[in-house]
């Protein structure tokens, strides 16, 4: 597409044609630069996929390149194979920001052989204006996934975010605000998401108190709990209704069966599947007579085929 982004430099006075160039790497600041890089690279990595198939997963953002296999062997493949197909068309590879070995760095998380959690993250505890207040809950929604933050914790964050001014308008933390932020500090520290089972079935919880609620995408391994070898609970990401909520009267059923949409279409993006069991925190003849008559519901668990469970696993977590 060089061609098409060409730039005309004329003569002086019109002395001779006028001389067209255009561009040998894509131009900085122009604004449809990472869009161009992300379909070109796709281009390049396409047929890879076609050719490696369902076996090796590989992902990538821009210039951002991860290769997934389920053994070492079928990874060196694709990993060579890969590169090949880059450095033929161009470009130039630094054999030191090739990552063999964990943890690997991608997209701003430190991804380890069992979990996943972000890269140190800087937080931002000057806030002086409201675009540091944007900037501040825009970085703590991007973690929220992985470490599970509930809403209740940054809901005086969140407030900061009130009222109509402009980007550069004051603000200043509030003490609620920064007791949120130490609680958030905390939570980074001691937590992490987990990689996936390929084994196991996804399952779906439901957790808090109402109007807070919130779910956690999971597998359970019992082999590990059975066995007395570790934690048998593998969370994957965490599912949080949104802050702002509409003025009329919610009922807890509508706030449950949002969750339940909200995770199942998170599942589909994530693993292409459905879950298997969604624990829910009602009574079962309660359950039963909502999903006769509760549309919200009705729509929620549309097609869905798994179990649904009022009782929830054995787990500090979920008590």
């Amino acid at each position: 597409d060089a061609p098409r982004f060409a730039f005309t430099v004329p003569s002086i006075n019109c002395e001779s044609p006028a001389k067209r160039y255009h561009w040998r790497v894509l131009p900085q600041g122009m604004k449809n630069s990472p869009v161009i890089c992300q379909w070109y690279v796709a281009s390049l990595l396409s047929p890879l996929r076609t050719a490696l198939g369902d076996a090796v997963i590989i992902h990538h953002y821009i210039d951002n390149i991860l290769v997934c296999a389920s053994d070492h062997s079928l990874l060196a493949h694709a990993l060579d194979l890969t590169t090949n197909a880059l450095v033929a068309a161009g470009f130039e590879l630094q054999q030191d920001k090739i990552q063999r070995m964990p943890p690997w760095k991608y997209l701003g998380l430190e991804i380890t052989k069992q979990t996943i959690v972000p890269q140190k993250l800087a937080i931002r505890t000057k806030v002086r204006t409201l675009a540091d207040v944007h900037q501040l809950c825009g970085s703590l929604n991007w973690v929220r996934p992985w470490l599970g933050i509930p809403t209740k914790d940054l809901a005086p964050l969140f407030n900061l975010l009130k009222g109509g001014e402009g980007l550069s308008s004051p603000r200043v933390l509030t003490p609620e605000a920064e007791v949120a932020l130490e609680k958030v500090q905390k939570t980074i520290l001691a937590r992490q998401a987990h990689r996936y089972h390929p084994g196991l079935p996804f399952k779906f919880i439901i957790l808090g108190k109402l109007p807070h609620l919130h779910g956690i995408i999971h597998q359970w391994d019992q082999v590990l709990k059975d066995q007395g070898l570790g934690d048998p609970l593998l969370i994957i990401e965490w599912v949080f209704l949104s802050h702002h909520r509409s003025k009329r009267m919610t009922r807890p059923q509508e706030l449950v069966a949002e969750l339940i949409l909200k995770a199942r279409s998170r599942i589909r993006e994530l693993a292409g599947c459905d879950f298997s069991c969604i624990h829910i925190p009602i009574k079962l003849e309660t359950f039963e007579e909502l999903l006769q008559t509760n549309e919200y519901l009705q729509f929620a668990l549309d097609s869905y085929t798994g179990r649904v469970a009022v009782d929830r696993p054995a787990h500090k977590l979920f008590n």
